[in-house]
């Protein structure tokens, strides 16, 4: 195998090792860090009841199995409990006395009735009971099995506040009374003694998935405690499966989180089962986050702190579940004859500009990967698909047009790669020349020395080939986080395969095989066997390929079929990517080697140069009169240790 391809792998791996170990030590550092805040949330919950109380909520979460919850509503609760299905997660209710306030008393025992909020992209069914939003229908959008998408389905959400008014009070045990609504707006009202009153406002502009909710408190100062400065608002929301495949669904789904005035977002882990996260300090916005849907809160002022979890359900379901949401924020109560507290709530599509264009930095909540990867995708990639999808209506076509675009952008890149390659094989017979001049173990360091002397002369590079393939790297790293999360590519067919952002399947075999799973993506097939063809290739321009079976073998057989692996369940528009990018860069290849080299003159050129600079002085740098004298002591050490073994 030629030095520089070697050198080139090692390279790649190296890249690769120190990518994975900056990972795990970022993994563990914000594990560190977690651990420490969770920490200081206990304590501050030894003095603060409300978060106290936020604590045993979540933890009775980890601690939920399966069974119906039933919440007793009585006179007076202490926390709201919903009602759930089988596996839902639920809050216990403890049971106090009836209610001392009338009214309360009456609005307990109200009916309940829904009103509707209509948009060009939304409908939202609210309920008088607890005032709170019953369900949401995202109306351009489909399920994976063509149903209505209801982002909020009819009793998988409960959302409600907590705080003292005399007793323990929870919003979501009393029926509240419409007293206005317009075509935009309606607004709910829950009466208190003493004319107190508690508003909620909903407001849902012409054209947007971002509902306005305000809460107002009119004279609740009279009723609520002056220590009272914090109340608790407490959303549970189960979210459905709306994609075709359970895995990819799930490995894109989780809770996120932003902190004010920072850039990044958090999240409660990815690709993994349960967790929750105790929150200290403020919080501006949280997002309960599908892989193409999002219903994110946000507090104009933030959130004091609070608690936030998740727990996914199986894959065989019987409701066609994916996970169970819950969040339970603190919001600072300043007391006070009039106090509105304002909020949002985005019901819609994880679509890139569409959540960027409400300012709130929605749009983090697509990963689309840190720095430079990141960096590609937002401007380059993103920017691409929404110029060619005004011209181009096949997603298929576009990606196609964006991977020849890349390809001749990268060209230099590969022509360098290529002649590199085709400089090391010509000089093979010279290497040959000096591998003969010294055939000795103990002349290793001549024979290299000699070596490197000639690719000197001759302007060859070791690293002219390894160098343009890890500048490809963050590419291919891009395309690996952007077609997963493409919001663009859903429900859109091409060729056989029914839905770019998901797997393709021209044969379900129905047994599941570990990693692979129970389907045949022929996508990925194409574009295993696209990289076996293009090592091969590979390796017959090699000239001493023979020399190392062991990585030749891994060249050709192990990444191809470790490929398919991973991308049998992957998108289907990432392996067809990869598919295009390898068959072009073997047309790529072949071109070059055809039409634009020629081996025999480039040969004639090399010497010609070789001699050129033998008769000239060479200007020896720093480094290598360091090297020459390492090289020296070296031989000099090998000669008086073979001496010894005379």
């Amino acid at each position: 195998m030629q030095k520089n391809t070697v050198i080139g792998f090692v390279l790649i791996g190296l890249v690769l090792i120190g990518f994975s170990w900056y990972n795990s030590w970022t993994y563990k550092k914000q594990t560190r860090e977690a651990v420490l805040k969770d920490s200081l949330a206990r304590v501050e919950a030894l003095t603060n009841p409300r978060i106290a109380d936020s604590i045993r909520v979540a933890d009775s979460l980890r601690d939920a199995k399966s069974g119906v919850v039933q919440a007793k509503d009585t006179a007076a609760s202490a926390v709201a409990s919903a009602s759930t299905d089988s596996t839902n997660v639920s809050s216990k209710v403890e049971e106090g006395p009836a209610y001392t306030d009338s009214l309360l008393e009456r609005a307990s025992k109200g009916a309940e009735n829904v009103y509707t909020l209509e948009n060009k992209k939304l409908k939202i069914d609210f309920t008088t009971k607890g005032a709170q939003v019953q369900k949401v229908l995202v109306k351009k959008y489909v399920t994976y099995d063509s149903s209505a998408l209801y982002l909020v389905k009819e009793k998988y959400s409960h959302m409600s506040l907590v705080f003292f008014a005399d007793q323990r009070i929870n919003t979501e045990n009393f029926n509240f009374t419409k007293v206005a609504q317009t075509d935009s707006s309606v607004t709910f009202r829950l009466p208190f003694r003493d004319g107190a009153y508690l508003d909620y406002v909903y407001t849902l502009p012409h054209d947007s998935y971002l509902l306005g909710y305000k809460i107002v408190a009119h004279n609740m100062n009279k009723i609520v405690p002056r220590n009272e400065s914090q109340l608790e608002l407490a959303w549970n929301l189960k979210v459905s499966r709306f994609e075709r495949g359970y895995d990819n669904e799930k490995n894109y789904s989780t809770v996120n989180y932003k902190f004010p005035n920072d850039k990044s977002v958090e999240n409660l882990g990815m690709r993994k089962g349960d967790s929750e996260k105790n929150i200290p300090t403020r919080v501006q916005w949280f997002a309960f986050h599908q892989q193409f849907f999002s219903a994110i809160m946000m507090a104009d002022n933030s959130f004091a702190s609070g608690n936030l979890a998740y727990k996914f359900f199986d894959k065989d379901d019987p409701s066609k579940n994916l996970f169970d949401c819950s969040a339970h924020m603190q919001l600072e109560y300043t007391g006070g004859e009039d106090v509105t507290i304002p909020l949002h709530i985005y019901f819609g599509p994880n679509l890139y500009k569409e959540l960027k264009s409400y300012g709130y930095g929605f749009e983090k909540v697509i990963f689309l990967g840190k720095n430079i990867i990141g960096w590609i995708n937002r401007v380059i990639i993103i920017n691409f698909f929404d110029f060619l999808r005004r011209f181009i209506s096949s997603y298929g076509i576009i990606i196609l047009i964006m991977t020849i675009l890349l390809k001749l952008v990268l060209y230099p890149l590969t022509f360098k790669s290529y002649m590199s390659s085709a400089k090391m094989r010509v000089l093979k017979p010279e290497i040959d020349k000096i591998n003969k001049k010294y055939p000795k173990k103990e002349d290793a360091m001549k024979k290299q020395q000699e070596t490197m002397a000639l690719y000197r002369k001759t302007g060859v590079s070791m690293m002219g080939g390894c160098l343009p393939m890890l500048l490809q790297i963050p590419i291919l790293f891009a395309m690996f986080r952007f077609f997963p999360v493409s919001f663009e590519l859903r429900q859109h067919a091409f060729l056989w395969a029914s839905d770019l952002s998901g797997y393709d399947s021209i044969w379900n075999f129905g047994t599941n095989i570990p990693l692979y799973g129970n389907h045949v993506s022929l996508f990925a097939l194409l574009m295993a066997i696209s990289m076996y063809f293009y090592s091969k290739m590979n390796m017959d321009q090699m000239p001493d390929s023979s020399q190392m079976p062991g990585m030749k073998g891994m060249q050709l057989y192990f990444m191809p079929i470790f490929m398919l692996v991973l991308c049998n369940n992957f998108s289907a528009g990432l392996s067809y990517y990869y598919m295009l990018t390898n068959l072009l860069t073997i047309l790529q290849t072949w071109i070059i080697r055809k039409y634009f080299v020629d081996e025999k003159k480039l040969y004639e050129q090399l010497k010609a140069k070789a001699a050129s600079s033998s008769s000239k002085p060479e200007k020896k740098s720093k480094f290598r009169e360091r090297l020459d004298q390492m090289i020296k002591e070296q031989e000099k050490a090998q000669r008086e240790q073979a001496k010894r073994r005379k």
